[in-house]
């Protein structure tokens, strides 16, 4: 069975499901790690809720912090389908399985999609609970190969070669911007940037030489998601806005060498502190996304009005 025919057989079930005067979703909404605070933007009625276990073909998602449902409603005026957990190339899924939601919101009528991320940062210019706007990215597992396109093509969605170089559309980049002073510049101390989006397989976090290399090669946030999501949507046609949540500071300093003058008469503990300064870990990750989730959920809401106000 081919991607497209699964695609649409899952788009046939949900359909199936929701009542018929249903509003078909034009946005969709991939909530990052504890970002799942997003759904709570979509209006009480009309509202519909699937768990990924009860759709076709979808994969479900094991990662803490990620619910593994859709849930379709009302942003505001907008139809709109939330995916509250995405799939990650690391649990397991192969690349294409990663990705196939994005291929059921083109399918049901979905023609803008915003890919949230909790992301670490390794711009030293940003702070944790910033958020960047991205606007480019480093897709270095693609272009080893291990690639959401790869193989035989699926022309109903798309081209054989689809252009990247205006993957991160700018119109919705400008609606942003617009949209932070609007409703969260005054009311916070957190920054809104732009930049660039390192995408790495994980599920370990890069060592310092990895960070240090990423950085020298243009990268400003780097994470285990969204571009994989982002290569399909924009072989789909659909327009992307893609958006890192700061959740800490990417170690970028070398590992200290074991001869060093500072280190010595030290003991175990007092050396295991100093090699674990600024590591990452998962709940870190979730404590900022909890902390973040009401700007960014101001910031993508109004981003959304005013790019619908427009159209």
């Amino acid at each position: 069975m081919s991607i497209f025919e699964r695609a649409a057989e899952a788009v046939s079930f949900l359909t199936q499901k929701l009542p018929h005067d249903f509003p078909r979703p034009r946005v969709a909404i991939v909530c990052g790690s504890g970002l799942g605070g997003l759904a709570d933007t979509i209006q009480d009625e009309p509202r519909a809720e699937f768990d990924y276990a009860t759709i076709p073909h979808f994969s479900q998602s094991t990662v803490a912090g990620h619910a593994g449902k859709l849930v379709f409603g009302l942003l505001g005026p907008i139809p709109a389908v939330l995916m509250l957990g995405r799939l990650h190339y690391y649990e397991g899924h192969a690349i294409d399985q990663v990705t196939f939601p994005v291929r059921v919101f083109k399918l049901l009528g979905v023609d803008t999609i915003v890919l949230t991320n909790a992301a670490g940062g390794l711009n030293p210019d940003y702070a944790v609970g910033d958020i960047v706007l991205l606007n480019d990215h480093l897709f270095m597992a693609g272009l080893a190969g291990a690639h959401p396109l790869r193989g035989p093509n699926a022309a109903e969605f798309g081209v054989r070669f689809p252009p990247l170089s205006d993957a991160y559309d700018l119109e919705l980049r400008q609606h942003t911007h617009q949209a932070w002073k609007t409703v969260v510049a005054l009311g916070t101390t957190r920054k809104l940037h732009e930049g660039v989006y390192a995408f790495v397989a994980g599920p370990s976090y890069e060592t310092r030489a990895e960070s240090r290399m990423l950085r020298m090669l243009g990268a400003d946030v780097v994470g285990m998601s969204t571009v994989p999501e982002l290569v399909v949507a924009r072989h789909c046609g659909i327009r992307v806005l893609a958006l890192s949540l700061v959740t800490n500071n990417v170690v970028l300093t070398p590992v200290p060498r074991g001869d060093e003058e500072r280190l010595q008469g030290k003991g175990a503990g007092e050396l295991s502190a100093i090699l674990e300064a600024g590591k990452a870990g998962h709940e870190e990750v979730l404590q900022a996304g909890r902390a973040a989730a009401v700007d960014m959920q101001k910031l993508v809401v109004q981003a959304l009005l005013n790019v619908f106000d427009h159209a």
